[in-house]
């Protein structure tokens, strides 16, 4: 790749901006997508300078909150930083940014063989799922079917779901006493097995897809819509033996992001299937979150909607990024008052490309939004920036592009 090419783009970025059009959108959406553009560019000029034969991949900052924290492609977040660099080229039409996400994505070609954990469609779908609808469709495809292959080396028929953590002796799943632990993160992952399916015309790819979610569906929901964190079954009788959390400040807590993982999981699950009950599901645990008593009035959620010190509790930027994707989805399908959901979801953007949550130009380890939590009972990743905060975020901005534009 040709240094001059990469110069230009990073310099087009950074001073003029995007193409964008401001025709049918917000007042904040020119400025949040040049601004988004500004930054990465800067992240981009990073990686780029990197002297190294590594491609660098940021997840976060280090604990120092000044320097950029990278993962290898195992990580399940390895995919959201090429995925963004898609996005990015989707919003400014900067044909500049192919080469670069081609090749952040193709750094990651190795994770379609993993089989160690549940997170392959994270990473392969963000990424590759992303760069085949411009490039490379065949390779690309390609790649898509071998992940699904690989994420369902995890499925336990007993079950009827695809085991998401290995509880093997000596890990910190084991020591909660799990044998077949499913996190409702895991709902994510069936968009690869949905897309692989269409790729290859394999229906055990799909049939896997819907048995998890049908059985997710079923376990991992309280009647007033909120989701546990994790469910952890006997894999060869399917029976539950534990309900608990994770990531959340309780067993019987609502846990932020699961909620978003379960609100976005099932409004994809609708579009892939058309079954009417993942799209009430969706709506009812964000009718849910919508309504807690504790969402705050900037629509910005807590790590955890039962935490003990709010309002002074850390909030989560990701969540509201990824409700706010799936919201503009789901208020084009056949929901009643579609477009308070649309509403909904411009008000958490607005508030996300805000002063509040959005960081000046070099600031913030280079990454769009402020406030996310990873995991407060692991003491890891509190009130920083995360990759998949910025995915969510751009996917959002296209997402709403595209109803306005469609409109």
């Amino acid at each position: 790749m040709k240094k001059n090419i990469i110069a230009g783009c990073i310099t087009a970025l950074i001073l003029t901006g995007c193409a964008t059009s401001g025709k049918g959108t917000s007042d904040w959406y020119d400025a949040a997508v040049d601004n988004a553009a500004a930054q990465m560019a800067l992240q981009i000029a990073a990686i780029e300078s990197d002297t190294t034969s590594r491609v660098l991949n940021p997840v976060t900052t280090r604990r120092n909150r000044f320097s950029t924290a990278y993962c290898g492609y195992a990580d399940w977040r390895s995919g959201f930083f090429p995925g963004s660099v898609w996005y990015l080229y989707e919003l400014t039409g900067d044909s500049a940014l192919v080469p670069l996400a081609e090749k952040y994505t193709e750094a990651i070609a190795e994770a379609r063989h993993l089989t160690s954990h549940h997170d392959i469609g994270f990473i392969i779908n963000c990424s590759y799922g992303n760069g085949r609808r411009f490039i490379k469709p065949a390779e690309y495809d390609s790649v898509l079917v071998t992940a699904a292959r690989s994420l369902c080396t995890r499925f336990r028929p007993g079950a009827g779901i695809i085991q998401s953590w290995n509880a093997s002796p000596g890990t910190w799943q084991a020591s909660r006493g799990w044998t077949c632990p499913v996190i409702i993160d895991n709902m994510m992952n069936l968009e690869l097995l949905f897309e692989a399916a269409k790729i290859s015309g394999d229906s055990t790819l799909r049939n896997v897809a819907v048995s998890h979610a049908n059985t997710t569906l079923r376990e991992h929901f309280r009647p007033d819509g909120s989701c546990y964190h994790v469910i952890d079954y006997n894999p060869e009788t399917g029976e539950v033996q534990h309900r608990m959390t994770g990531q959340g400040y309780a067993d019987e807590s609502s846990w932020a992001r699961g909620q978003a993982w379960a609100i976005y999981g099932y409004t994809m699950c609708y579009r892939e299937t058309g079954d009417r009950r993942y799209l009430d599901q969706a709506v009812k645990t964000f009718g849910f979150m919508r309504d807690h008593r504790n969402m705050p009035a900037d629509k910005i959620p807590y790590w955890d909607m039962d935490a003990p010190d709010i309002p002074n509790e850390p909030r989560d930027a990701s969540t509201a990024a990824i409700i706010a994707s799936a919201l503009y989805e789901l208020s084009g399908f056949p929901v009643e008052n579609a477009a308070s959901y649309r509403a909904y979801a411009d008000e958490i953007m607005a508030s996300l490309a805000s002063d509040e949550y959005t960081a000046k130009l070099g600031e913030n380890g280079r990454f769009i939004l402020k406030h996310s939590t990873g995991s407060i009972p692991h003491n890891s990743e509190i009130d920083v920036p995360l990759n998949y905060a910025d995915y969510y975020y751009l996917e959002a901005l296209k997402r709403k592009h595209d109803i306005e534009h469609r409109n």
